[in-house]
């Protein structure tokens, strides 16, 4: 049976995702902002949390671990530490392994550059991917920890997934990540029907997650940056794609 995906806001901007197997009941959190409205989200649906996959080791996707695994005495799968240690662990992981929640498969990808830590969960059998702070939609994370070619090869993991996967990101960015976009490429017909997309949701409060990774692959500038439209767009033509999506990041960072 197909798993269940449940978002739900957390904090300010922090999306929260409840991952459930149906035919044994196992559930899991990707990434706990906040226990509060993790706890809400499992009471709403009758699930008990068995494990928590964590992407990486900034608050804002810890901050809940400990008060649910004392609840509930769940697993906790991180990733292996780099640059800050990752706490209440009960097992690591790398690139290639294979996490299970009861009959669901997560497929590490590490995708290192907003944090040296930062891993990707890839549910095949699902077509669900799970990118955290790495590729929002429309966008990526800041690159904090890593450089800009190490972010870029990360990108190109996830690129390389099938077109119907869909994303589910850390945070609520869109509509910023599109402003940001139609600098770069204003006559990207993908990028301003997203822009259209987006303003609907927003507008009925509604969110603008999961999108499907091929559409991402069509107007995300970040996820371009090989493309000689974006290269174009930052006056770089003729340039390496790492060095267009550093260009790219560092205007992000300053818009």
């Amino acid at each position: 049976m197909a798993a269940e995906i449940r978002l739900f806001p957390c904090l300010t901007d922090n999306f929260g995702y409840l991952i459930h197997d149906p035919d044994t009941k196992a559930t899991a959190s990707i990434d706990a902002p906040e226990a509060a409205p993790i706890l809400k989200a499992l009471e709403r649906e009758g699930w008990t949390l068995t494990d928590i996959l964590i992407t990486h080791h900034h608050h804002d996707h810890v901050g809940g671990v400990a008060e649910l695994k004392q609840k509930y005495g769940c697993r906790v799968v991180a990733p292996h530490d780099k640059s800050t240690k990752i706490a209440n662990a009960d097992l690591r992981v790398g690139q290639g392994d294979i996490v299970k929640v009861g009959a669901l498969l997560g497929r590490v990808l590490e995708t290192p550059g907003h944090t040296l830590d930062h891993v990707s969960y890839v549910f095949d059998n699902d077509k669900a991917l799970f990118a955290a702070d790495t590729l929002f939609s429309i966008g990526c994370g800041r690159v904090f920890e890593g450089d800009y070619p190490m972010m870029w090869g990360s990108l190109l993991k996830l690129r390389a997934l099938p077109d119907d996967f869909k994303l589910y990101c850390g945070h609520e960015y869109t509509a910023a990540n599109i402003k940001f976009a139609l600098t770069i490429e204003p006559d990207n017909a993908a990028l301003k029907a997203r822009a259209e997309e987006v303003t609907r949701l927003r507008a009925a409060n509604k969110p603008t997650i999961p999108t499907l990774l091929g559409e991402e692959k069509k107007a995300n500038v970040f996820l371009r940056a090989d493309e000689p439209s974006v290269a174009a767009g930052v006056r770089m033509k003729g340039r390496g794609a790492a060095e267009v999506f550093g260009e790219l990041r560092e205007r992000k960072n300053k818009s």
